[in-house]
């Protein structure tokens, strides 16, 4: 017995395992908002009773012989021929994306993405601008930045931390912010300035490259842009190997009837009455 794959449900001698319930909830998921129902769940038991139910109809439908219908027998092949499809999607796409490609793929986007300069700085926020310049003066006499900001900041996000800000990119803050921030160097402090929040100092601790996005963060769009790609070269290539002629597709039906309804004189052509056979009241005179 495969411990990865139980069987759940044994129906008159047929078995039901796991992966086939799985495989219904990804199927009835697909295209949803909520992810597949997981082992355990009430969602999981249901799925199982539903392929239970089906198991016992299509068992019916054998023994009445309906599986050799003409109706059975061609939905059958359809079935097979999308069932077959799908197993050698899935087969060709396990040996094309893998661990290895999914990291070539990632150097290559890394190596196109556009990095700009981040900066790690820390800072102080006060009500007013008396209180910022006579902040500045303490920093310009020698005291501790981090502790004038752990005493006197009054931004609670970041007073404890000495006012520590972290790395971030110029668009990750405040225009008037960045602008300051950017152009201070490393290991300087500003001249007070003012923000919708009210009046900042600010020391710049470090500058840095910003650091690509991690492979793990690229991942999903590296995944489904190189199944799309794999999955259309797959089909591509099959069709330019097969021989396939297109017949005319049937017109729409416009729900209208060309017959005419009882009662009703069939339509003449060319103007009625006007492209009727002639008469012999309407041959010329014998000129003899």
């Amino acid at each position: 017995m495969d411990e990865r794959d139980p069987v759940l449900a044994r129906v008159d001698g047929t078995i039901i395992r796991r992966s086939d319930v799985e495989r219904e909830a990804a199927s009835q998921a697909e295209g949803g908002d909520s992810p597949p129902v997981g082992p355990g769940s009430e969602g999981f038991a249901h799925i199982l009773d539903e392929l239970i139910d089906q198991r016992l109809l299509a068992m019916e439908a054998r023994r009445r012989g309906l599986d050799q219908s003409e109706e059975a027998l061609r939905r059958l092949a359809l079935a097979e021929e999308r069932i077959l499809g799908n197993v050698l999607v899935e087969t060709a796409l396990a040996d094309a994306v893998n661990e290895e490609t999914i990291e070539r793929i990632y150097q290559e986007q890394v190596r196109l993405i556009p990095l700009g300069e981040e900066v790690r700085a820390r800072h102080i926020l006060v009500d007013t601008r008396e209180e910022a310049d006579a902040i500045k003066a303490l920093i310009d006499a020698g005291q501790d930045f981090a502790a004038l900001a752990v005493r006197m900041s009054q931004d609670q996000a970041t007073r404890l931390e000495g006012g520590d800000l972290g790395y971030f990119s110029r668009e990750g803050v405040l225009p008037a912010f960045g602008a300051v921030a950017f152009r201070t160097g490393e290991g300087e402090t500003s001249e007070p300035f003012q923000t919708e929040f009210g009046w900042h100092i600010l020391q710049v601790v470090d500058r840095r490259r910003e650091p690509p996005p991690t492979l793990e963060a690229l991942r999903p769009n590296i995944v489904r842009f190189f199944t799309f790609d794999q999955l259309e070269g797959l089909i591509g290539g099959l069709r330019e190997q097969a021989e396939i002629e297109r017949l005319p597709l049937p017109l729409p039906d416009s729900g209208l009837s060309l017959a005419p309804e009882d009662g009703d004189a069939p339509a003449e052509a060319d103007g009625g009455d006007a492209a009727a056979e002639p008469g012999t009241d309407d041959l010329p005179a014998d000129p003899g």
